[in-house]
């Protein structure tokens, strides 16, 4: 009998996400402390984003990273004109020298492993398992660089280690995403296929198309076995950035891909998605949205740490997703909830 990928979990596991991605606040709290000194910076008088990350001499991506975590601890605020400035928190007890100053407490951890090597990836700005002077890690695929998901023992365990958060969320998404005026869904970076398997079980109108790299796509094949659906599963071997995505599907899918690029590739995505669907055709992206301010909230900035350290990317804003659809011609809609902190932004094809 095939598994079924439309019952819900009955507990909602984000709890275990966010104590899991906890280390992540230890880790930046320590480095802006016992590496930057960056609440020194602001002793005197609120900078602007560009200033302060002058200052700290780090690179966009790694700096919004850094500060939305911080904003998001309530060390860091926004002033009325923009500028980052300390809270009443960090300025009495985070300014160096103070009378009630806990920096040194902190920075007892300075020197620990994980906080070394989250001091080395906001330095280089370049994720675990990127070779010196090249691009990309071993976590994405990229052409030119090597990669886990083209090796099939490597692809695999990452492949089926990931689908352990997506056969939770998948049931939600299905039931949460209309698709009565879709045929055929294209699932970009579809990895297991669970997503679209989950669509499939619960609309047996679908069609499902999944793109992926070869390797990926060998456990998505035993999942539409596994899940009854192969008839209507296609897999479909390729590069995302660089091979003719099908033209023939009105509902495109990217769940959990453009946060692992940073912001110029996401929008390549978006527009080679785009050109590829006819008018009034959906792209739908799935994934977590940071606070449109960038200030929060603390779970979603510590996952786009994680994100930092292991990928090219890192969180985004709806608004931030939002302002790559309109670019490329989509109408956004507004986001839906799915599961740990995940959620829907669809946009429509004018």
């Amino acid at each position: 009998m095939p598994l079924s990928c439309t019952n819900l979990p009955t507990v909602d596991p984000t709890p275990i996400f966010e104590a899991f991605r906890g280390s992540y606040s230890t880790e930046l709290l320590s480095a802006s402390i016992g590496h930057f000194n960056l609440f020194a910076h602001l002793t005197d008088a609120p900078l602007s984003f560009d200033e302060l990350r002058s200052r700290l001499g780090l690179a966009e991506r790694p700096a919004n990273v850094l500060l939305t975590a911080l904003r998001a601890m309530g060390l860091l605020t926004r002033t009325p004109k923009g500028e980052l400035d300390l809270t009443p928190l960090a300025r009495e007890h985070l300014t160096p020298g103070g009378p009630f100053d806990v920096s040194d407490y902190v920075g007892l951890s300075a020197n620990n492993p994980g906080v070394l090597e989250m001091v080395e990836r906001l330095r280089s700005n370049r994720p675990a398992g990127a070779k010196p002077g090249g691009p990309g890690a071993s976590f994405i695929y990229r052409e030119g660089l090597e990669s886990a998901m083209e090796s099939e023992a490597s692809a695999r365990r990452l492949t089926l280690a990931l689908a352990g958060r997506a056969k939770n969320v998948a049931p939600v998404l299905a039931q949460k995403l209309a698709v009565e005026n879709a045929r055929t869904i294209l699932d970009v970076g579809g990895g297991t296929g669970i997503y679209s398997i989950a669509l499939l079980q619960r609309h047996p109108h679908l069609r499902a198309i999944v793109f992926d790299r070869a390797e990926v796509l060998k456990v998505a094949l035993e999942m539409g076995d596994s899940y009854g659906v192969a008839d209507r599963l296609e897999l479909l071997p390729g590069d995302m950035f660089a091979d003719e995505l099908p033209a023939n599907c009105d509902l495109i899918l990217l769940s959990n891909i453009l946060h692992d690029w940073d912001i110029p590739e996401c929008q390549t995505l978006i527009d080679r998605c785009a050109a590829a669907l006819p008018i009034a055709g959906q792209l739908v992206i799935h994934d977590v949205f940071l606070n449109d301010d960038l200030g929060g909230p603390l779970p979603l900035a510590l996952y786009s740490a994680a994100l930092f350290t292991l990928t090219e990317g890192r969180a985004y804003s709806a608004a931030e997703y939002r302002a790559m659809l309109n670019h490329a011609g989509l109408a956004p809609k507004e986001v839906i909830p799915t599961l740990i902190h995940c959620g829907l932004l669809a946009g429509v094809k004018k």
